[in-house]
């Protein structure tokens, strides 16, 4: 009887450690807000992993394709009854995070009979001028954090406090050419840093390597410019841009491949 809060404690502890070993082979997500609106960029091998939740407003994802699905489609149906309900003003990322994700993917977690969602979910919020731009970030266990200009998704918190600090020697931003260069440089730093942790079976197994780099300090340039390379030759870049100043309601626009080519420097193309 006075085992079980601390088998509860234990089980918990177990998946926690399974899913940090998850996302460490999953691709980094960065979201950048600048004076035209809030970009959103990733890699995907296939699957998209930033959607559209409403006018305003967009889901980018990390983690498994069907949990992102069945937590972007409860997004979806939570967005228009309180559209429909109370009105569009009402559907906010700050409303749809702390009632709808958080309380669902923290049940998930916490509750040892069932599966956890595989998903780092990462909602951006446009506003009508950069101040009121507005990110919102939550983990496996349903912690979430709001941020103002820069968020991301990446496999530790260690990571995302050194591209925080990255982020800050770029900021702020004007243009959507720089939102783009900056995003990928930080997404390739990003992406250097989950490939140098170690997995916790390699570690037990006394297999691990040394890395390229490490988790306490951040890549050179060559190394940065060479993981981009590889990844835009062999994955598809995502880019979805929360547009300010369209002129419309709607403000969600992909970046097409010709769209986003000339924003992409000569040294993060790949050899033709």
């Amino acid at each position: 009887m006075y085992e079980e809060p601390y088998r509860w404690i234990e089980a918990v502890a177990n998946r926690r450690q399974y899913l940090d070993d998850q996302f460490t082979q999953g691709n980094p997500l960065v979201a950048v807000s600048f004076t035209q609106g809030i970009l959103l960029l990733s890699f995907n091998r296939g699957t998209d992993k930033i959607y559209e939740i409403y006018d305003r407003i967009a889901l980018g994802g990390m983690g498994h394709p069907a949990d992102l699905e069945k937590l972007r489609y409860a997004l979806l149906d939570m967005a228009h009854v309180e559209g429909f309900q109370r009105s569009p003003t009402d559907v906010t990322a700050s409303r749809l995070m702390k009632n709808g994700l958080a309380p669902v993917i923290k049940e998930a977690f916490e509750e040892i009979f069932k599966a956890p969602y595989i998903a780092k979910i990462l909602l951006a919020e446009v506003g009508v001028s950069q101040e009121r731009d507005r990110l919102f970030s939550i983990n496996y266990d349903g912690m979430f954090e709001e941020q103002r200009e820069f968020g991301l998704l990446a496999a530790s918190t260690l990571i995302r406090g050194l591209l925080t600090q990255e982020w800050k020697s770029h900021s702020p931003l004007s243009s959507l050419p720089s939102a783009v260069e900056v995003s990928l440089r930080l997404w390739g730093i990003a992406s250097l840093l989950q490939m140098a942790t170690p997995s916790p079976d390699a570690e037990e197994a006394g297999t691990t390597s040394p890395p390229a780099t490490s988790l306490s300090t951040l890549p050179d340039d060559e190394a940065i410019a060479s993981r981009i390379r590889e990844t835009l030759s062999k994955e598809t870049l995502e880019c979805v841009l929360l547009d300010r100043e369209s002129g419309k309601m709607e403000t969600y626009r992909t970046l097409s491949h010709s769209e986003l080519q000339p924003f992409i420097p000569s040294v993060f193309q790949p050899a033709i």
